[in-house]
């Protein structure tokens, strides 16, 4: 009897030990996972990351880094990240709060990195000076403060991202350096190669004018010398009232748009509505790649995209 129950003791302890040891690896590879707050910076962390950890990201499929509310599970996300990579309180206010509790060594601050912070753009310094006066008088400012930080839609912003990713990982995971150092190098020559193509696709239509919905487009209408007349400021889910209609159209008209572009979040009402009587095309613009799956690959495609969402309007 006595000899039974050693037997089935030494059997639950040889099983408790293997659970722990399973338990300890599945945590641990929970910790490793890089978060990030938008697919943007995903799909750049996915690349160098490609066989070294996880990434995961924050921000649902149409939600707006302007006004998301974090979730129980996004919180145990952040909480259990070993990095989490975020452009800074200036661009996801829904992110100051938490990270506030998470040591500075778990978090990368995009925005204030040095080799970043030099090349951020200033609110109405991406449009032509020719355009500012009227872009302040005509507009409603859709403004995150002093910079405009969507620099995740600059190619050159980009690589430094890549770079400050490789930078903390190659001190987290030394023993993986050599893996990192293939993905760094792979990502800024596919970028290197992926700019040379949408500057191919881009350069038949620099000079034509058009109007957004969302003043996030500064760096890539910038790097690719393209021609924003402005931008409007409306609720993507309501139509607009019959005088903002009239002052959009009449600006559409006098400045001789080729195109306005909305966003995947607007309603057809609402850019059916805008369009009406205009002769003005209408396109749609992703500034987030809502639907491009996270891979290594994923940023090319995601301003590859971007630079065809453009085109197909403006051509």
């Amino acid at each position: 009897m006595l000899h039974k129950s050693y037997k089935l003791a030494h059997k639950f302890l040889c099983k408790t030990a293997i659970t722990a040891v399973f338990m300890s690896g599945t945590i641990q590879s929970v910790n490793a996972d890089v978060v990030t707050s938008i697919r943007p910076l995903g799909f750049i962390a996915a690349a160098i990351t490609e066989g070294v950890t996880d990434t995961q990201v924050l921000l649902p499929d149409g939600a707006s880094p302007h006004d998301y509310a974090l979730k129980p599970s996004d919180l145990k996300k952040v909480n259990q990240a070993d990095l989490v990579v975020w452009v800074g309180p200036e661009m996801e206010i829904f992110l100051s709060k938490p990270l506030a509790k998470v040591p500075q060594n778990k978090q990368l601050v995009l925005a204030q990195l040095p080799t970043i912070r030099p090349l951020l753009l200033k609110n109405n310094e991406d449009l032509p000076k020719s355009d500012q006066h009227k872009h302040e008088d005509g507009h409603e400012h859709h403004s995150h403060g002093e910079y405009n930080m969507h620099i995740w839609l600059s190619p050159e912003i980009a690589k430094q991202v890549a770079q400050g990713i490789y930078d903390q990982l190659q001190a987290r995971y030394p023993h993986k350096k050599a893996a990192l150092d293939v993905n760094l190098r792979k990502f800024n020559t596919q970028l290197a190669q992926t700019d040379k193509n949408i500057a191919n696709i881009l350069k038949l239509v620099r000079g034509k004018g058009y109007f957004v919905f969302h003043d996030a487009y500064g760096y890539f209408e910038q790097h690719y010398g393209l021609t924003p007349l402005g931008h409007f400021t409306i609720n993507p889910e309501i139509q607009p009232g019959a005088q903002k209609l009239h002052h959009i159209r009449t600006q559409l008209v006098e400045q001789k748009a080729t195109c306005i572009f909305a966003e995947p979040q607007f309603r057809p009402t609402v850019i059916n509505a805008v369009a009406k009587d205009t002769g003005v095309r209408m396109g749609t613009l992703d500034p987030l790649g809502g639907r491009i799956v996270l891979d290594k690959d994923s940023y090319m495609k995601f301003i590859t995209q971007l630079s065809e969402q453009y085109a197909g309007c403006l051509n």
